[in-house]
């Protein structure tokens, strides 16, 4: 099994030192186990610890506005997790759960003064892996509001409201009109006029109570079906009134990040036109107030 110096080497952040300086620094540090199914931290929880991970598997997310749970990353060997509130010492962003037995190092803020004092390249490494997981984070966050409701709908169907679904539809078609056109055209016929009399018909005499019976079973069972069917419809509206609202959230958050972005231009802007002026200005060489140049002598 790999010592902790070893493990240290295969981190990025730690990569940088020499093999004594990772001894030594595996010598300050405190190892944990935490079983699977364990949430370590909720997001908003005090922070002040980076691990790191020697074997298992931690799942890192938060949940949205809208309550959907958004997994940022899955941390393995060999990597590390909570070093964002280790840098400012503020509340977690995160949540973190294990899903598989872990078995992880903890550095604290005094392990991590030491090794930037052994190592001022560790710094830029840390600052290198938190802006990495910074514009991964982004690109989910881009993306939380492109969902389908159909599709978000379509794949819980039951194989009941697959079929319900079908029958709503097909019932409100015009071939499900013309089939019963037909079918009530020959029911009556066969039951009412000349074929009455016949071996093939005169079985439902009018007024056709039989026929009656039939329709009244199809419409209570029709009914029922597409009561289903309009129940999930309301559940895909429900979800797609959810989608709607992610999207005018990320909007208006596009919309006061871009007015951040123009008020910065405009200030920067501004702060340089003022600095150009400044210096394209003349020195003042002006006479006293109250005096003035003699007039030259006119040229013969």
């Amino acid at each position: 099994m790999a010592t902790d110096s070893e493990i240290l080497a295969e981190v990025p952040l730690f990569s940088q030192l020499s093999p004594a300086e990772r001894v030594l620094l595996a010598e300050r540090l405190d190892s944990i186990s935490v079983p699977a199914k364990t949430l370590m931290f909720n997001h908003g929880d005090p922070g002040g610890t980076l691990y790191v991970v020697r074997s298992g598997e931690v799942e890192l997310f938060f949940k949205n506005d809208t309550g959907e749970r958004i997994i940022l990353e899955t941390v393995g060997p060999g990597k590390f997790f909570g070093d964002l509130s280790l840098l400012d010492g503020g509340a977690r962003t995160s949540s973190a759960l294990v899903t598989q037995d872990l078995d992880a190092l903890e550095v604290d803020r005094g392990d991590l003064e030491a090794l930037i004092q052994v190592s001022p390249v560790a710094a830029m490494h840390l600052l290198a892996a938190a802006g990495e997981r910074l514009r991964h984070t982004v690109t989910l966050l881009r993306h939380t509001a492109s969902r389908n409701p159909n599709v978000e709908t379509e794949d819980n169907r039951t194989g009941v409201m697959k079929v319900a679904d079908w029958i709503s539809e097909f019932s409100g078609s015009l071939p499900f009109l013309f089939i019963h056109v037909g079918l009530f055209a020959i029911w009556i016929g066969l039951n009412a006029g000349p074929l009455a009399k016949t071996a093939v018909g005169g079985w439902d005499p009018f007024p056709f109570g039989l026929l009656t019976m039939v329709v009244s079973l199809e419409a209570i069972i029709l009914s029922v079906f597409v009561l289903l069917s309009q129940n999930r419809q309301v559940a895909r509206e429900r979800v797609r009134n959810d989608i709607e609202y992610e999207v005018n959230l990320k909007a208006e958050l596009e919309i006061a990040h871009m007015h951040e972005k123009v008020d910065n231009m405009y200030a920067a802007i501004m702060s340089r036109i003022d600095r150009e002026g400044s210096l394209r200005a003349p020195a003042s060489s002006a006479a006293p107030i109250g005096t003035t140049e003699p007039p030259k002598p006119a040229k013969p």
